[in-house]
């Protein structure tokens, strides 16, 4: 018999490249206001918009690109032109509409643990986006379940676990946010497998649990998750 009910996932950054859409993004952004200040100065701004209007707007594109409208009437004191508002909402609607990219052995390893465990999605974000995201990865018949909620903390994982009947002590949480993804869980009693990825989001930064924290586990790409399992099964 298993030891594990339900093996869940992060969707972005763990299944799919995201944060590389953000950051390019935001490079764009700050060209478009380079006459104003420099980019570093815009970046700075920006995060701290978006800190700010995490609350109102919480997370995802939409949010982003309100923060980015925000920070443009800000940075040119209300002079900004129509021309470039617009700009930046062209700038959302390609990051809303480019390609789900799968990161390196997702294809491979989500199929082969569909075939055992229970799979399901949670992610935070916009939910029309985290659907389309979902939809056209080529994944979605792999997961029981698809959760998009409004924050990832140790409250939000209690209350889909109870949801759902499952003990924490029963679930592997895999994701590449420290913050968001791994310190939750393992609040819970659970187990939580950390993939990093190449670009980290300042807000989703945190320390490392100290060497040796239970349910704790470290793996540099997700094709090594099913080894990891057999493993932890085989404890």
């Amino acid at each position: 018999m298993s030891r594990y009910d339900l093996i869940a996932f992060d969707a972005d950054d763990t299944l799919w490249h995201n944060e590389r859409l953000y950051v390019e993004t935001q490079a764009a952004f700050a060209r478009l206001l380079a006459q104003y200040q420099s980019p570093e100065w815009i970046h700075q701004h920006l995060y701290r918009t978006e800190t700010r209007n995490l609350q109102h707007f919480g997370y995802g594109a939409k949010a982003f690109a309100l923060s980015m409208i925000e920070t443009a009437v800000e940075i040119t004191e209300g002079r900004i032109a129509g021309r470039d508002i617009q700009a930046i909402i062209d700038l959302v609607r390609g990051m809303l509409s480019a390609e789900v990219a799968l990161l390196d052995h997702v294809a491979q390893t989500i199929p082969l643990l569909a075939e055992r465990y229970p799979l399901l999605v949670i992610t935070k974000g916009d939910l029309l986006d985290q659907e389309r995201k979902v939809a056209r990865s080529g994944l979605a018949q792999y997961f029981r379940h698809v959760e998009v909620v409004s924050h990832k903390d140790r409250a939000t994982y209690a209350r889909l676990l109870e949801r759902h009947a499952i003990p924490a002590s029963r679930v592997l949480m895999v994701g590449n946010s420290l913050r968001s993804d791994i310190l939750p869980i393992l609040e819970l009693g659970g187990q939580a497998a950390y993939i990093p990825y190449e670009l980290t989001w300042l807000h989703e930064m945190a320390e490392l649990p100290p060497e040796g924290t239970r349910g704790y586990h470290q793996l540099a790409h997700m094709g090594q998750l099913p080894a990891l399992l057999e493993q932890l099964e085989g404890m």
